[in-house]
């Protein structure tokens, strides 16, 4: 890994790359045709009722990894917590490091905030994600399953 490696915090400028991030996350994912995110409802819930945070891991002047997160907030502990809700780097930039230091530079967050926890989720086919996040001590949480409405379906249950 470039030692040289350096954190920033997306600006509103950074649209374009975020969006450009979460396409290329959403390909590996075999997602693509899921996106429907534009620079227009970033820019809503990223920067003017910002709802989820986008760091970047930068090395050589170049953006070559993203985390998007927010926090969310555990009963149970009594205090907030992070939810990766996207950790991607680019392919040329895999396996030097830069998702182990988004990794560590989150932890570094939560802890300074005072979050009781850092969690995300992995799709059960992405065994190289799951070896790797295994190699750092995250646990899966085999007892829980996620549940999700979104659409019609969302709309129909706010309706009822």
């Amino acid at each position: 890994m470039n030692q040289d490696i350096t954190f920033r915090f997306a600006q509103r400028n950074d649209l374009p790359l975020i969006l450009s991030f979460i396409r290329g996350l959403a390909e590996y994912e075999h997602m693509s045709d899921q996106v429907i995110a534009d620079e227009a409802t970033l820019e809503k819930w990223l920067f003017d009722q910002p709802k989820a945070e986008v760091l970047f891991a930068v090395t050589d002047d170049a953006e070559v990894g993203f985390a998007l997160f927010f926090h969310n907030f555990s009963t149970f502990l009594g205090r907030s917590g992070i939810y990766l809700e996207d950790l991607f780097v680019l392919p040329e930039h895999r396996g030097m490091g830069y998702g182990k230091a988004l990794l560590k530079k989150l932890a570094a967050i939560a802890v300074k905030r005072e979050c009781g926890r850092l969690e995300w989720s992995c799709l059960d086919w992405n065994q190289p994600s799951i070896d790797f996040y295994l190699s750092l001590g995250a646990e899966p949480l085999s007892d829980w399953t996620m549940y999700r409405v979104t659409g019609d379906t969302l709309a129909d249950l706010a309706r009822e």
